[in-house]
């Protein structure tokens, strides 16, 4: 096994090679002046079973240039087998035709993997779980309830807590935590305007002295755990927490959460973790390395990685 990784989040790459106990491979990933990006392998992958690990997160189409560019450089030195490792998937809320005359870009950044020379894809918490289908490789999606559930069970326990979902989207994600932690479930009903804006409506349950625990898989501009957690609040609720896998977080969304009356917002560090980030009382992070490390052990050994979650 050989673990290579991009520039996107080179410490959680760290991380999961410490959490194997291997050590990354000695490569260059760099730009030219006119921002070209160039890959150099510098040790023989040849018959390897290769793990690229890099997020196409911010700025998305350089980490995605990087991604496809490192697997092209690991196709053309013989590697027996390449796994594109990508904790947050970008484009992956580009999934379907919202309109006439758009695209469908999940599917197009699916074929560039495919194409590049991956031979498989390892990924956490895609944002539609269709997203697999559109690639003609083997697709791992790990979900982040195997993390999250104890987190949440060790910090906040489970008397009078309820999971709710922020839309209606998520509601088979919430129904898996408040499964296994045994609790009630609400949803909230959305109405989405427009891209990055949304207005909550209803909430649909009893949440009338309940510790609420918002789940997502994404948060962005964090108008949407804001306006939720608000809607919560004046619905009875004692207080209110969320727990989202991925923390894109952009433009001012650490300040409206750190302004908001959430009481804590626990993300992963999927994405590269920005000062302002680390530097909130606000936000927590916790580490998918464990995880991650764990599945790749399991497709390199060629065991089940779907039991993970039994």
């Amino acid at each position: 096994m050989k673990l290579i990784a991009g520039n996107s989040n080179r410490p959680l790459a760290e991380a999961i090679a410490a959490s194997l106990r291997v050590e990354l491979t000695r490569a260059t990933v760099h730009r030219f002046a006119d921002m070209e990006v160039f890959v150099e392998i510098h040790e023989n992958v040849r018959g390897e079973d290769v793990f690229v690990i890099q997020s196409t997160s911010f700025p998305a189409n350089d980490n995605l240039m990087e991604l496809l560019i490192i697997i092209d450089a690991l196709k053309r030195a013989s590697a027996r087998r390449i796994t594109a490792v990508i904790p947050y998937f970008g484009y992956a809320r580009q999934d379907r035709k919202t309109s006439p005359r758009t695209p469908i870009s999940a599917k197009l950044v699916a074929n560039l993997i495919t194409t590049a020379g991956a031979s498989r894809v390892l990924t956490l918490e895609l944002h539609a779980g269709q997203i697999q289908g559109f690639f003609d490789i083997p697709v791992d999606n790990l979900y982040m309830t195997p993390l999250m559930v104890p987190d949440i069970r060790n910090n906040l326990g489970t008397e009078d807590l309820i999971i709710v979902s922020p839309d209606v989207g998520g509601v088979a994600r919430a129904r898996g935590f408040a499964k296994r932690l045994d609790v009630g479930l609400a949803i909230i009903d959305k109405r989405r305007e427009r891209a990055g804006v949304s207005e909550v409506m209803n909430v649909i349950g009893d949440v009338r002295g309940k510790r609420c625990v918002l789940v997502d898989d994404i948060v962005d501009s964090g108008g949407t755990l804001v306006n939720a957690a608000e809607a919560l609040l004046e619905n009875g609720a004692a207080a209110v927490h969320a727990y989202v896998c991925h923390g894109v977080l952009s433009a001012g969304a650490v300040a409206r959460i750190a302004a908001s009356r959430l009481e804590q917002l626990v993300i992963t560090d999927s994405i590269r973790p920005t000062e302002a980030v680390r530097v909130t009382d606000k936000i927590r992070v916790l580490s998918v390395a464990p995880l991650m490390g764990e599945a790749i052990h399991r497709i390199s050994s060629e065991t089940s990685v779907s039991s993970l979650f039994d």
